[in-house]
């Protein structure tokens, strides 16, 4: 196997979407998240106001700031602000006290290490891995064997995040031990490796890979089905806004948020 090398950490974008008009906001039920589930888009009826801070999972980038302009336009005196990143990570901010109203996790494990500081978490949607390789697949990878290969570049996700969780079950799976040349600290880091030809191939989301459009392409994998991840979202308990995180639950609830998701490659819940 090569020698590790890590690749300079590489930025995420977190949007901060703003609008502004007045409003008032319904009070806070016992059980936000699984009053979310039960309500529809009740609490999306009301008028909210003031700011919304969401911690998402890297993966649900686009999607949560398409769902964050939905909820903006729907009231306008409602600004969302998102922290995108690695699950583990924002799990151990919400943990220490950031300032935050929703916690989406890319996976189920790490959403149960924010449990005493998150209401009841519900599944929102599911997502499988894909193999991510530059434009005209130049180093010829054909499946995940191929991620086992040392005389090739190879980026994974960080065991400790969800993608990275997902990847060695795969790998597991399949009976192979992987040669990778870089651990990245999220799926959108890896991601970009590959979209910057630093490595021949690299191991993400499906979703990332549509999102990538013509700047990388996928190659499915069989083993992939033995590392599906279950996305859990949760109002936060100390919640400042906890009327705007209910309306975001719900939207991404509803039939037109899981159609955004369903639209980026996401497996409905």
């Amino acid at each position: 196997m090569s020698p590790i090398r890590r690749l300079a950490p590489l930025a995420l974008v977190g949007p901060l979407l703003a609008g502004c008009a007045a409003g008032t906001a319904a009070d806070a039920s016992p059980d936000p998240a699984s009053s979310a589930a039960s309500t529809g888009t009740t609490a999306a009826t009301h008028d909210l106001s003031g700011e919304l801070v969401v911690l998402a999972a890297a993966s649900l980038q686009d999607t949560f700031a398409e769902l964050g302009d939905m909820m903006m336009a729907r009231h306008p005196g409602l600004t969302v602000t998102f922290s995108f990143g690695a699950s583990s990570t924002l799990a151990q901010q919400a943990l220490a006290g950031a300032p935050a109203d929703v916690f989406a996790a890319a996976n189920t494990t790490t959403m149960q290490t924010a449990a005493e500081v998150a209401g009841t978490p519900v599944l929102f949607a599911h997502n499988s891995l894909e193999i991510a390789v530059p434009p005209g697949n130049p180093a010829g990878v054909k499946g995940l064997a191929d991620l086992a290969n040392p005389d090739l570049t190879i980026a994974l996700c960080a065991p400790e995040v969800p993608c990275g969780a997902a990847a060695v079950k795969a790998f597991q799976a399949a009976g192979l031990t992987p040669a990778p040349d870089t651990y990245e600290p999220d799926v959108k880091a890896t991601l970009t490796a590959v979209v910057l030809g630093e490595v021949d191939a690299g191991l993400v989301y499906r979703t990332d890979v549509a999102a990538a459009g013509d700047t990388a392409q996928g190659i499915e994998f069989p083993e992939a089905s033995a590392a599906v991840n279950d996305y859990p979202i949760a109002v936060l308990t100390d919640a400042k806004n906890p009327a705007a995180a209910r309306a975001f639950v719900d939207l991404v609830l509803s039939p037109q948020g899981q159609k955004v998701l369903t639209d980026a490659g996401f497996d409905p819940a």
